[in-house]
């Protein structure tokens, strides 16, 4: 299984270091968007994409590099992200990404989240919230739910 992790992280390297736990469980190189040609992705089983999110979205960079790939048929994508809160049932930032994913050919398979350090306005002026975050429990769950895609890409290749 060939598999790449496209991943902005530039706040506290937080989500870096999160793609770097599912990078050594799925064997796969983790790249910012601007150190991939965007024809490997076509080369590859699962390509993950991910970021810290801001105002409730992924970083703007990550998004841009998703919307100028061409549409074709790909294999399969997943999104991560580090926020300092939860996804918002009102302002989903999970869902359109997936939705753009698989316009651009993508199969989308999963989403993994968890919280980070969150340093943006208002936080900024206590110091932040989550200054604990990620742990070793969230990378954890990060090489459980790479561990997780692993099996399930896999088993595609398996014959029935």
């Amino acid at each position: 299984m060939k598999a790449m992790i496209v991943c902005v992280s530039v706040s506290h390297g937080n989500t870096k270091r999160v793609a770097d736990a599912m990078g050594q469980v799925l064997e796969a190189a983790v790249v910012t968007p601007e150190q991939v040609d965007p024809a490997e992705l076509a080369s590859c089983d699962l390509v993950g994409f991910g970021s810290g999110i801001f105002s409730m979205a992924f970083h703007p960079q990550l998004l841009q590099f998703v919307r100028a790939l061409p549409n074709e048929p790909r294999g399969k994508a997943f999104v991560f992200s580090t926020s300092g809160l939860p996804e918002a049932p009102f302002r989903p930032f999970t869902r359109p990404l997936l939705q753009l994913l698989e316009q651009k050919g993508f199969e989308a398979v999963d989403a993994f989240s968890c919280r980070a350090l969150d340093t943006w306005l208002p936080f900024k002026l206590i110091g932040g919230i989550r200054k604990q975050r990620p742990n070793a429990d969230d990378f954890n769950a990060a090489r459980t739910f790479a561990e997780g895609l692993r099996a399930r890409v896999e088993a595609t290749f398996r014959p029935a």
